[in-house]
């Protein structure tokens, strides 16, 4: 058995999941009514559903990938397939690999479809569509949604049962995603706070590094790229004059880091484990 057919095999395994398909489903009603209610307003435009639709994605699209992953290791490794699996000559590496292509898959296929009955109504709704935009912003989510998809994985690699792997996921997704950028303590106001206890202070560029650094800050700032100032209202993206690391191309590093270093911490929880 070779990377390819653990791909394949659980590509064909998750795809009758019931439940990923609900919560991809939930996005695509998300985007049908944010297109209908952006677009039944005269004085709207097509960004303004796109920005919109953002703000459905960071609570929606990491549930989707984590419902769509988080099991993909751990679900197989308590129900004893994985033996069978790794009863071929296939290494713990494939399977981990093959595991985040497979439900990557997935999970870009819901995203994709979500977004070509976005583009449908656009054309129906908007006198002008920027195709080049859209796709961009697209393929922003999709790079988003991959951290996501990553970090299930890895999590699911180095846990051995369905129920801490789902606690791992739920905990993962309040952390990185309603604590660091949601609530009105996070880790920026948080290290704000305990310098000014200390008698020091930290700059406005190094909180907002630390915003960036979860994978739904970097994607809010990526999206810059192709939303105008008109829309954010100048927030959000970055100034020509901040240094680097808070540039919006920037964000798609620390976005990579969230898709290699999750799978490589979990496939070296994996390979150390004793299966038994």
């Amino acid at each position: 058995m070779s990377l390819q057919a653990v791909v394949k095999k659980d590509f064909l395994d998750v795809r009758r999941a019931k439940l990923v398909w609900g919560v991809g489903l939930l996005y695509t009603l998300f985007a049908v009514l944010s297109f209908w209610g952006t677009g039944s307003n005269p004085n709207s435009e097509i960004y303004n559903a796109l920005f919109s639709m953002a703000g459905i994605a960071v609570l929606i699209i990491p549930l989707v990938a984590l419902v769509a992953a988080y099991l993909s290791v751990a679900g197989e490794r308590e129900s004893g397939n994985l033996k069978f699996l790794l009863s071929y000559p296939n290494s713990r590496r494939d399977v981990v690999l093959g595991k985040f292509i497979a439900r990557s898959a997935i999970v870009v296929a819901a995203i994709v479809f979500a977004f070509l009955v976005g583009l449908a109504m656009a054309m129906y709704y908007f006198p002008t569509v920027e195709f080049v935009d859209y796709v961009g912003f697209v393929a922003i989510t999709l790079v988003y949604a991959l951290s996501y998809v990553a970090i299930a994985v890895g999590i699911s690699a180095a846990t051995s049962t369905r129920s801490r792997a789902m606690g791992a996921a739920i905990g993962s997704w309040f952390v990185l995603n309603v604590f660091w950028n949601f609530l009105p303590i996070q880790p920026a106001t948080v290290i704000e706070f305990l310098a000014d206890k200390l008698g020091t202070s930290v700059s406005q560029n190094f909180k907002d590094l630390v915003w960036v650094l979860s994978p739904t800050g970097s994607y809010f700032n990526a999206l810059s790229l192709v939303f105008p100032d008109r829309i954010t209202g100048g927030q959000g993206g970055a100034a020509a004059t901040d240094p680097f690391y808070l540039q919006p191309e920037f964000m798609f590093v620390i976005l990579a880091f969230w898709i290699v270093v999750p799978l490589a911490l979990g496939y070296w929880r994996f390979e150390r484990a004793d299966l038994g």
